[in-house]
């Protein structure tokens, strides 16, 4: 399905420096922000206390944040949990604060909004309460960060085994590019870094390596249908040829994305954002850094295309 064709193919491969150039300093300054802001980690990661309380009607979410806010509690996440009357509260670990104590105190925050008043429907239930430890949070890191490096790893072979390493070390390269990228958007705005991001880091690689395979398998078919091409057109042709398929795709996906960074709320706001950083950087990667890189490798048609072996006719 296209909606429409380039007959002409468009030169990417004549501008790949400056395109890899602007790639590496991007990546530079995210490695950079990394290094000296670090990423502001949610309660999963740094340990604190996580409450489900119930309502009898609707709460407001915004209230119940500001009091919290203004009772001393730092950063505190307040979200919807299965219905418009549950509520979820993560409060981080607080210096010389007993966490056993930490959820009488947000109890008492919960009872000001609103006025506390039961006629009002305002009176908050208590649920269930949970403490992170920081031990927990340390572990759940260390357990993110392994399965970034499995998923990093299993695409490499993937794409080892069904192409070439050429392909399979550019593809990683863009990949982890996007991922940097992302990283360092959350450590410059020093947006929150949770579970939900982390699963939309993971969800970016196999979304980005997707359209790498796509232009990587119309690379593949062009240098074993067209003859007299150059590396450099051949990468144009196949770019060229699935610009159609990638303006559907991601556009597609993007508009979903969309819906839930507008009406998503707070819950759903930082894993569409990451979503939607990886989606566009993905495109960019995926044909304005991944291409060239195969392309500087030595890639060549010769490679694809088995040379015919001459029987040779038997002396009697």
């Amino acid at each position: 399905m296209e909606f429409f064709r380039i007959r002409k193919d468009i030169p990417f491969m004549r501008h790949a420096l400056v395109f890899n150039i602007i790639s590496l300093i991007t990546f530079l300054l995210a490695v950079f922000f990394l290094a000296t802001r670090g990423l502001h980690f949610s309660v999963e990661f740094t340990g604190g206390t996580l409450m489900e309380v119930s309502y009898a009607q609707a709460p407001d979410l915004t209230q119940i944040r500001k009091q919290l806010e203004a009772d001393g509690f730092s950063d505190p996440q307040v979200q919807n949990f299965g219905s418009s009357r549950d509520v979820l509260i993560r409060v981080p670990l607080a210096k010389n604060t007993e966490s056993s104590k930490v959820g009488d105190q947000v109890m008492a925050s919960l009872m000001k909004v609103g006025a506390g008043g039961t006629a009002s429907g305002m009176t908050p239930a208590l649920k269930r309460v949970e403490f992170v430890g920081p031990q927990v949070g340390k572990e759940l890191a260390e357990d993110g960060a392994l399965a970034l490096l499995l998923v990093v790893a299993g695409i490499m072979l993937y794409l080892a085994f069904r192409f070439e390493w050429r392909f399979a070390l550019s593809a990683i390269i863009a990949n982890m590019h996007d991922v940097v990228i992302i990283l360092g958007f959350f450590s410059f705005f020093q947006w929150e870094f949770s579970l939900p991001v982390l699963a939309a880091v993971l969800a970016v690689l196999g979304y980005s390596v997707n359209e790498s395979v796509v232009v990587f398998d119309r690379v593949r078919e062009t240098f074993k249908k067209k003859r007299g091409m150059t590396t450099p057109q051949v990468l144009d042709h196949a770019i060229t040829s699935t610009i159609s398929r990638t303006i559907i795709t991601h556009g597609s996906t993007q508009m979903m994305v969309t819906s839930m960074l507008i009406f998503g709320g707070p819950a759903l706001h930082y894993f569409a954002l990451a979503l939607t950083i990886g989606i566009l950087f993905g495109i960019y990667s995926s044909v304005l850094v991944a291409s060239p890189l195969v392309m500087w490798l030595g890639v060549s048609r010769a490679q694809f295309v088995q040379a015919k072996v001459e029987k040779q006719e038997a002396v009697v």
